[in-house]
C-alpha cells in the first residue's frame, strides 16, 4: 500500500472519488497541508490545483487513502494535466504523495485559498 493524498474531486463522496474506491484505496486520514500552499479552482469547473507556495501559502484540507501498490500506476496514468503526483507536506510535517499542480496551470484559474479547502469552496458557491 502507499499513502495518497487527495485535495478535490477525489475526497470521499465527490465526483471522482470511485476512481479511488474501484481501486480497493481505504480512507486513512483527514487533515490539513502544512501552511504552504495555494488552491485554485480550475476553469473545467470539477478539479482544484494545489501549488506550494512558502511565502503566501495557507493549510489546506485534505484527505490521505491507503491504495494497493498495484494500483498506483494506473490511477496515476488516468491524471490529466496540469495535475500530477508528487510530495505535498503535511501539518505535522511529514510528506505524503499526493496532487500538484505544474505552475503554468493556474494561468487562468481561480485562487480559492481562502476557503480553506476544495470542500468548502464547493459549499460556497
Amino acid at each position: 500500500y502507499v499513502d495518497l493524498l487527495v485535495c478535490g474531486a477525489h475526497l470521499e463522496g465527490l465526483v471522482l472519488n470511485w476512481q479511488l474506491r474501484e481501486r480497493d484505496a481505504q480512507l486513512k486520514e483527514v487533515t490539513t497541508t502544512a501552511s504552504a500552499y495555494r488552491l485554485y479552482a480550475l476553469s473545467d469547473g470539477i478539479r482544484p490545483a494545489m501549488t506550494r507556495n512558502d511565502e503566501t501559502g495557507v493549510a489546506i484540507e485534505v484527505e490521505i487513502w491507503s491504495l494497493p501498490m498495484a494500483s498506483l500506476g494506473s490511477f496515476v496514468a488516468a491524471i490529466p494535466a496540469p495535475l500530477g503526483i508528487g510530495k505535498v507536506q503535511v501539518a505535522d510535517g511529514r510528506w505524503v504523495t499526493g496532487f500538484i499542480c505544474e505552475g503554468a496551470g493556474i494561468s487562468d484559474a481561480i485562487d480559492i485559498s481562502h476557503t480553506g479547502g476544495w470542500r468548502h469552496w464547493l459549499s460556497q458557491k
